[in-house]
C-alpha cells in the first residue's frame, strides 16, 4: 500500500482481522519481535482501569512535560482524528509518520524477514517464505505507537490500555509503573461480570517488584492478591497517598515525607481530582526528580476533549462527555447536582460560559449496543428532565438504530424520549426545545461525543 493516504491505510487495517476485538498477545508480540521493538522510552507508565484512564494519562503527560521530559502518550479511541491517539512532545503525530509506521508493520506482519510490500499490499517474498500474521485495528495502532516512540528518544512513554489489561496489546511492554484508575462493570463479555473478575484482568499490567498505583480507596481483592503474588508494591489512594480539597481553588496531595498544595484541575467533574492525584502518585513511583512546581503547572495545563467539554449557545449550556457506563454516569450525576455557579466549572475546549441560571437539564443519549444502557439511565434518572435518543448504527457496527436503542431502554424513564436517527438531529431538537438557562448533556459514547463536537464547532 505504498503511496496510499492515511485514510486508505485505516480502511485497510480495519479489514485485516475477522474480529474487531480479539484479545491475546501472541500475534502482536510476534510482529513486535519482527519489527525489533524493544522499549519505547527510558521509562514507561501503563494506565488501565474502567474510567479515568485518558484523563490520568493527560495529567501524567502534562506534569512530566512541565518537568522538562520528552513524553510520548498513546490513548484510544480518538474523537475527531486518528492522529489524536499518538502524541509526541505534546503534538499529535502527522499522517506521514503514521503511514511510515503502518508500512513497516505491514511488511513485518507479512514476513518474518520484513520484506517490503507491493502497491497492492502483498509481501514481495520468495515463494514459500514467510507466515502472515493477522492483526486487529487496535493492534496495528499499538504497534505504530511503539514504533514511533522508539524512534523519538523519549524520556517517558505513557500507554493507555485499550481493554482489560492482561491480554491487551499494550501489555507486551513491561512498564516501570502500572496504574489502575478504577474497576467497575464494563465490557463484561470479555472481562467477566463482577468487579473481582474484571479486577484480575486489569491487574495483569502489573509487573513483579514494580509499583502498582491504585486510584481507588477500596480496589477489588483480586487486584491486591495479584500484586502480592508477583511482588508488586501496591500504592493505594487513601492508604499510601492522600488528597483533599482545601478550598474552591486549591487541593493538597500528600504521602509520607512529601506534600504539595496545588491548583484545582482545569478538567471538570469530581473524579478529576482523584485522577490528578493518581497521576502524581504514578510519577512519584518512578523515583525520578520532578520539580514541585511541575506538579502545579501540569495539573493546570492538562486538558482532554470530550470530558465535560462545554459550549454555550444563546444562554444554553451544552456539555459533551464520553461517559458510557454506569460508573461514568454516576460521576456525571454528581457533577450535574453541583450547585449552579459551583467551583467545579470546567474549561475544556471552549470558553467558560457565564454562570448558568437554574433551569432544566436535557439529555442527548446515544450508546453502543453492548453497553449497560439501563444502568446508565438509572444513574442519571434523577438528574435529567427530558431525554432525546439517537442511533449510532450509521457510525459503528456495534451501534443500534434508534428504535432498537429505545427498545433496550423500555424499562427506564428514557424510553419515552423523542427518537432521532443521528446525534446531530437529536442535538438540534434539544436545542430548539431548550431556553436560556437550560443545559443540554450529550453523552453515551466516544462516537456520540465526536458527532456533537463536530456539530457544535463554528463553521468557517
Amino acid at each position: 500500500m505504498t503511496g496510499r493516504s492515511l485514510a486508505d491505510w485505516l480502511a485497510h487495517i480495519e479489514r485485516q482481522h475477522p474480529k474487531s476485538i480479539d484479545m491475546g498477545l501472541e500475534r502482536v508480540r510476534d510482529v513486535a519481535a519482527r519489527l525489533g521493538l524493544d522499549k519505547p522510552a527510558k521509562r514507561v507508565v501503563t494506565v488501565g482501569g474502567t474510567n479515568g484512564k485518558g484523563s490520568t494519562v493527560a495529567f501524567i503527560e502534562a506534569i512530566a512535560r512541565e518537568a522538562g521530559w520528552k513524553v510520548g502518550a498513546y490513548t484510544s479511541p480518538h474523537l475527531l482524528a486518528y492522529n489524536e491517539r499518538i502524541r509526541i512532545d505534546g503534538k499529535d503525530v502527522s499522517d506521514a509518520e503514521l503511514i511510515g509506521a503502518f508500512e513497516s508493520i505491514e511488511a513485518a506482519r507479512l514476513s518474518p524477514s520484513g520484506h517490503p510490500v507491493s502497491s497492492t499490499g502483498q509481501a514481495l517474498l520468495p515463494e514459500g517464505e514467510g507466515k502472515e500474521v493477522s492483526l486487529t485495528y487496535f493492534e496495528y495502532g499499538t504497534l505504530a505507537a511503539l514504533w514511533l516512540f522508539e524512534r523519538s528518544d523519549l524520556d517517558l512513554a505513557v500507554l493507555e490500555v485499550g481493554l482489560g489489561g492482561r491480554l491487551d496489546a499494550t501489555n507486551i511492554v513491561d512498564p516501570d509503573v502500572a496504574v489502575i484508575t478504577t474497576v467497575d462493570l464494563d465490557h463484561q463479555d470479555y472481562l467477566g461480570d463482577d468487579r473481582e473478575l474484571i479486577g484480575f484482568e486489569k491487574a495483569g499490567i502489573a509487573r513483579a517488584w514494580k509499583p502498582l498505583v491504585l486510584g481507588e480507596d477500596d480496589p477489588p481483592a483480586s487486584v491486591l492478591r495479584h500484586a502480592y503474588a508477583i511482588g508488586a508494591s501496591a500504592l493505594r489512594a487513601g492508604s499510601d497517598f492522600f488528597f483533599e480539597r482545601v478550598d474552591d481553588a486549591h487541593w493538597r496531595w500528600r504521602e509520607i515525607g512529601f506534600e504539595t498544595l496545588l491548583p484545582m484541575p482545569q478538567l471538570a467533574a469530581p473524579a478529576q481530582l482523584r485522577n490528578a492525584a493518581t497521576a502524581i502518585a504514578a510519577l512519584r513511583a518512578l523515583d525520578q526528580a520532578i520539580p514541585e512546581q511541575a506538579y502545579a503547572d501540569g495539573v493546570s495545563a492538562a486538558k482532554i476533549s470530550g470530558r465535560l467539554q462545554m459550549f454555550e449557545r444563546g444562554g444554553i449550556q451544552v456539555v459533551v462527555d464520553v461517559g458510557h457506563n454506569p460508573q461514568a454516569a454516576r460521576e456525571l450525576a454528581a457533577w450535574l447536582q453541583t450547585p449552579v455557579g459551583g467551583a467545579s466549572a470546567p474549561t475544556v475546549g471552549a470558553e467558560v460560559p457565564p454562570a448558568r441560571k437554574a433551569g432544566r437539564t436535557f439529555a442527548v443519549f446515544a450508546a453502543l449496543g453492548d453497553k449497560d444502557v439501563v444502568g446508565v439511565v438509572a444513574a442519571l434518572a434523577d438528574s435529567i428532565d427530558r431525554w432525546f435518543l439517537a442511533g449510532l448504527a450509521d457510525v459503528n457496527p456495534r451501534g443500534l438504530d434508534v428504535d432498537a436503542f429505545a427498545q433496550r431502554l423500555q424499562t427506564t424513564v428514557a424510553a419515552s424520549g423523542a427518537r432521532y436517527r443521528a446525534v446531530p438531529d437529536a442535538l438540534a431538537a434539544a436545542s430548539t426545545a431548550a431556553e436560556a438557562g437550560d443545559r443540554i448533556l450529550i453523552f453515551g459514547s466516544f462516537h456520540t461525543a465526536a458527532a456533537a463536537i463536530v456539530a457544535l464547532q463554528p463553521r468557517g
